[in-house]
């Protein structure tokens, strides 16, 4: 530990322990590291004013975008672990990106798992009115434009490419990667016709009104009963995209107690749960402890399938 990292370290303890130490504390910006009206924005937005009332300080949300969520993370590895900043960062960032990118300027020991909020299948979806409503279209589709068919990702390595470029070599087909900086740019881009399919959480698909094409799921969701899975289609491809929230490595065990119970508490108020329903995005809720495991087994897993499969960021 640095002697910079030990002051900041006491200095919290110190406030920690006050009389009034919630209400004292300074407030709390959540860097979502994607952009605004996306889904990782939205749900950091259902969660701030719970979380707030939990611990008693304003908490604001900082949207930090680019490089399929890099940018914003890497702000909060450098940021003072004093519990001021913290992270709320889908997979890709935390999971994919470590394996992905050998100029990453982070690492995942430059974070401390708090809790996972969210656990939700990626849906295939295609632009309203497309005739691509099944994978047996999209890779007839695929196959006849011999490489110049378009999906659009979230970014370079994140969970949308990933998935996508599994889908192109289980289907062997051609598909051409268009990476964009966030959501809602993939959705403007699907609209448009730039790309032909976009692969992302349920939640871009029912705040744009798209098409489902293929759940990427075990089994068929509550959520979205009519929609096939890929397995369903010949297609045997599972991925989900989690949610959590970390603070920089070296921010005071006390206080990440203190937002880990704030988690658990905001994810069963009746406005979160009501939200995330809207957003067709399953609640799941995991501690410290089991977020901390759980996460190291993603880094493991994406790390194999990342290698195996050959993925780089120009695919």
């Amino acid at each position: 530990m640095t002697m910079r990292s030990l002051f900041a370290r006491l200095a919290a303890l110190a406030i920690l322990a006050m009389p009034g130490a919630a209400s004292a504390q300074a407030p709390i910006t959540i860097v979502v590291n994607f952009v605004a009206g996306g889904p990782s924005d939205l749900m950091g937005r259902l969660l701030a004013p719970e979380l707030s009332a939990a611990l008693g300080t304003q908490v604001v949300i900082k949207n930090s975008v680019g490089a399929a969520g890099g940018i914003g993370a890497a702000e909060v590895a450098r940021a003072r672990p004093d519990g001021t900043t913290l992270l709320l960062s889908p997979i890709g960032a935390m999971a994919i990106q470590p394996h992905f990118r050998a100029d990453l300027p982070y690492r995942p020991t430059d974070f401390a798992p708090i809790c996972q909020v969210a656990d939700t299948p990626v849906v295939v979806m295609s632009a309203p009115g497309s005739p691509l409503r099944s994978l047996a279209e999209v890779i007839s589709r695929a196959r006849e434009a011999n490489g110049s068919f378009n999906f659009g990702s979230t970014g370079p390595g994140s969970l949308p490419h990933i998935a996508t470029v599994a889908l192109a070599r289980a289907a062997g087909v051609p598909m051409t990667h268009i990476p964009y900086r966030g959501n809602a740019e993939a959705v403007t881009a699907l609209l448009r016709g730039d790309v032909s399919i976009f692969a992302d959480q349920p939640g871009t698909l029912r705040a744009n009104n798209l098409q489902a094409v293929a759940l990427l799921a075990e089994r068929r969701t509550p959520e979205f009963p009519d929609t096939p899975t890929g397995r369903e289609q010949g297609v045997d491809l599972v991925y989900s995209i989690w949610s959590g929230l970390f603070a920089p490595a070296g921010t005071p065990p006390e206080f990440l107690a203190r937002v880990e119970a704030a988690c658990q508490r905001a994810l069963r108020a009746p406005a979160v749960v009501e939200g995330f329903q809207r957003l067709a995005t399953p609640i799941v809720f995991r501690n410290q402890r089991d977020f901390a495991a759980f996460w190291a087994a993603e880094l493991e897993k994406f790390r194999g399938i990342v290698q195996a499969a050959g993925i780089r960021p120009g695919d």
